[in-house]
């Protein structure tokens, strides 16, 4: 069994609102989703799945993979062929061209928080807590309730503010002890507080808009159509895994696509049955059918002929096109390229509204 764990560190680059799905009454009307156990929002992993998967399927070519399965009229959705790249690394829903259904090789967690952004009389400041480094594997620290530690260089002050909180030193933080992946100058600016701390000092700096729906006909505001919404304000740092767990060990890249292409022009009648009963294209009752056996190997050749594209009046696998340049052919280079198109395109809701976009920053 072949399995990876890709480490990511993410920033946001404008706010980031996933919601609930719902409204409810307090501090705002649309609210973000949260850890049930600690109260801090997250980006949740299904979300990242569902854009980094778009995502990638566009940049691959094949953007007929990038949302749901078979649809309510019968159409197919994903392809659901041991050719694709997307549906062998995301898993498919009735393909179009399969009745099967696949889980895929590749767990994204939930984005948690690592470190966040407040402001302070010394300039902007980013908090994290002993349990936040700890679950990042950043090693282990203390710091006593209601206090906070922080670099010598910082400030000479006793007493620091976390937005609308006073909090008193405790003692020196040596930020050289933590194996955090960003800059010197965040670094130099980081503060640990108790875990209990962090969770008010997060929830009660996060970015909160108010928006109103306009009347199409007249474009003024409707009236009592007044919302708020809450978001992960930008220059968050959030860290996820990206778990590959390839246990086919039958990733369709380049390489691959020639084998079997070249499997299927060979004079091995064996080797291409064995690829076409592997494929489900062929029952093994089915072997001495002639017809059937011709309508599985054109099947075949059919979906090896789709995996390629014209670029320049030459015929070249999908790997060779200009968006997949440096993206490694295996399932996590696959993630990493859709993931590298959020820095642009975003994730979440209110995206016309200049929210969601997110950077990958390191991975370690």
């Amino acid at each position: 069994m072949s399995y990876e764990n890709h480490r990511y560190v993410l920033m946001t680059v404008d706010p980031v609102h996933i919601g609930t799905g719902g409204m409810r009454l307090g501090r705002v009307d649309l609210s973000i989703v949260r850890e049930p156990g600690t109260n801090l929002p997250k980006i949740p992993g299904t979300a990242l799945h569902g854009a980094v998967r778009s995502y990638a399927a566009h940049r691959y070519g094949k953007p007929r993979c990038a949302g749901l399965g078979q649809t309510r009229d019968g159409r197919g959705g994903h392809c659901g062929r041991p050719t694709c790249p997307i549906c062998y690394t995301f898993g498919y829903v009735g393909g179009e061209d399969t009745a099967q259904a696949h889980s895929g090789v590749v767990t994204l967690t939930d984005a948690r928080i690592l470190l966040f952004p407040v402001y302070s009389m010394v300039g902007p400041l980013w908090v994290t807590s002993p349990s936040t480094l700890e679950d990042f594997g950043a090693g282990s620290q203390t710091v006593d309730e209601g206090k906070a530690k922080w670099p010598k260089d910082l400030t000479s002050q006793q007493h620091l503010n976390l937005g609308w909180l006073m909090v008193e030193k405790e003692a020196n933080l040596n930020v050289s002890n933590l194996n955090l992946p960003q800059k010197q100058a965040v670094r130099d600016r980081i503060v640990l507080i108790s875990d209990k701390l962090f969770t008010h000092v997060v929830n009660s700096n996060l970015e909160v808009r108010t928006s109103v729906s306009l009347n199409p006909e007249t474009g003024a505001a409707e009236e009592g159509a007044l919302f708020t919404y809450e978001a992960i304000p930008r220059a968050t740092f959030l860290w996820l895994d990206v778990i590959v767990d390839d246990h086919r060990g039958e990733f369709p890249n380049e390489e691959r696509l020639k084998q079997w292409e070249q499997t299927l022009e060979d004079d091995d009648a064996d080797a291409k049955k064995a690829l076409l009963k592997s494929w489900r294209l062929l029952k093994p009752s089915d072997e001495s059918d002639e017809q059937k056996l011709e309508e599985a190997l054109q099947r075949a050749e059919r979906w090896l002929r789709e995996e390629k594209t014209q670029e320049q009046e030459q015929e070249k696998w999908r790997w060779k096109m200009s968006t997949m340049n440096g993206v490694e052919q295996t399932s996590g280079g696959i993630v990493a390229a859709g993931l590298e198109w959020a820095k642009d395109l975003g994730i979440g809701g209110m995206g016309t509204r200049g929210f969601g976009r997110v950077r990958k920053v390191a991975e370690v």
